[in-house]
């Protein structure tokens, strides 16, 4: 999903994506030519989907793909996500939220890209998940 609610695939919002070989197919096949208006901002998507995705009977994970972060505050994220997904008595959140960091594309502001990394370094530690950066 994007900042603007547009989804890969119609109809998708709000349900889980059948996990087959033809949906992976599909999913690689549209990825290549999609091109989403995004205001490089992974928040909102992260706080949609620990809204909606998690359940008390399973074990959930976001896993975030990105490279820019444009938010006003790297803290004010951290804060908006850790009161969404409060840990419970023994420490455990409910949904464990893991991220990949592409580098910067040609002519891309390095800034919002150290940003991503920054931010999602820091969402991964405190939530449970890892952070994978990726180097050109």
């Amino acid at each position: 999903m994007n900042d603007q609610g547009t989804y890969m695939f119609a109809g998708t919002r709000g349900h889980w994506l059948e996990d087959s070989p033809e949906t992976r197919g599909k999913i690689r096949t549209t990825a290549k030519t999609w091109h989403a208006f995004s205001q490089s901002n992974p928040v909102p998507g992260m706080e949609e989907a620990v809204r909606s995705y998690w359940a008390p009977d399973k074990r959930v994970s976001v896993f975030v793909l990105g490279d820019e972060f444009t938010g006003d505050s790297i803290q004010a994220a951290l804060d908006s996500i850790g009161r969404l997904n409060k840990p419970d008595a023994n420490g455990r959140r409910p949904v464990r939220i893991h991220a990949i960091g592409f580098p910067e594309g040609p002519g891309m502001p390095p800034f919002t890209n150290i940003r991503f990394s920054k931010l999602m370094r820091l969402v991964t530690e405190e939530n449970n998940g890892t952070f994978v950066g990726l180097r050109q």
